[in-house]
């Protein structure tokens, strides 16, 4: 019976497995750590080794003079930590490499100028290539979980995606300062009349709440806060009347319920 043929996966798709990694790791600290193997060795050459925040002179250093290394579980140690220094360099390198894409496009390279750099034979390869290098610092805007499948495709449909949500922010952003615009002159007028106002224990402490965050105000956190405490107090004193408000508490009053019904 003929095996079925299994589809390749859409080139847009989240990966399904997160790929495990290194991650943060103090290089400089193990390298450290490795060099004091090598001093206690007595190894002639320690010298001449690099410091230790040169990590791949360090790393070549290592490699060289393993056998300086007599004791066995010392030069296995150090063998397993090369192994993992050299498997983060790895997960840094298309991270750099893009970044100095970046910054060779932006001075005006040509993607037929990098194709020798990325060791790719035409324009179009080079620039597919630059895009697959992007993925590996994005993060999926759909699926923050899964990694951005380092395709061209996937990785244009993520920075699209990942525009979309910065625009977004953006003009949540611009409608919390305008909304705030609005808002605080309405905060400041139920304050100054706080007095024909402040007859209930609940508008009591909501107007302390204001007076609190009112001179501070700088923070989208701080503008949405303010616009709870106007409604709280808006709710509060439709519940409990203002029969007995002044006209100027009356007309604050209903400029804080229009603000926060707007």
């Amino acid at each position: 019976m003929p095996r079925t043929r299994r589809k390749p996966p859409a080139s847009t798709k989240p990966l399904v497995r997160v790929p495990s990694r290194i991650g943060s790791l103090d290089t400089s600290a193990v390298i450290g750590q490795l060099r004091q193997l090598h001093e206690d060795a007595e190894d002639a050459h320690v010298d001449r080794m690099p410091a230790d925040q040169e990590l791949f002179g360090a790393l070549l250093y290592l490699e060289t003079y393993a056998r300086a290394l007599k004791d066995v579980r010392a030069r296995r140690a150090s063998a397993i930590e090369r192994v993992r220094l050299w498997e983060y360099l790895r997960e840094q390198v298309d991270i750099h490499q893009a970044r100095a894409v970046e910054d060779a496009r932006a001075a005006n390279a040509e993607w037929a100028e990098l194709a020798p750099a990325l060791a790719v034979k035409a324009p179009s390869a080079a620039y597919n290539k630059a895009l697959r290098l992007r993925a590996a610092a994005m993060h999926n805007p759909a699926q923050p979980d899964r990694p951005v499948r380092r395709t061209p495709e996937a990785v244009l449909l993520a920075e699209r995606q990942a525009a979309a949500k910065a625009a977004a922010e953006r003009r949540a952003e611009e409608e919390a300062t305008r909304r705030h615009a609005r808002m605080t002159p309405v905060a400041r007028r139920l304050l100054e009349h706080r007095a024909d106002l402040d007859d209930d224990d609940d508008v009591t402490f909501w107007l302390d709440q204001i007076e609190a965050v009112l001179p501070h105000c700088e923070t989208p956190t701080q503008f949405v806060s303010l616009g709870i405490y106007v409604k709280a107090v808006a709710r509060g004193l439709q519940k409990g009347g203002m029969a007995q408000a002044s006209e100027d508490a009356q007309a604050a009053y209903e400029a804080a319920v229009a603000v926060v019904s707007a």
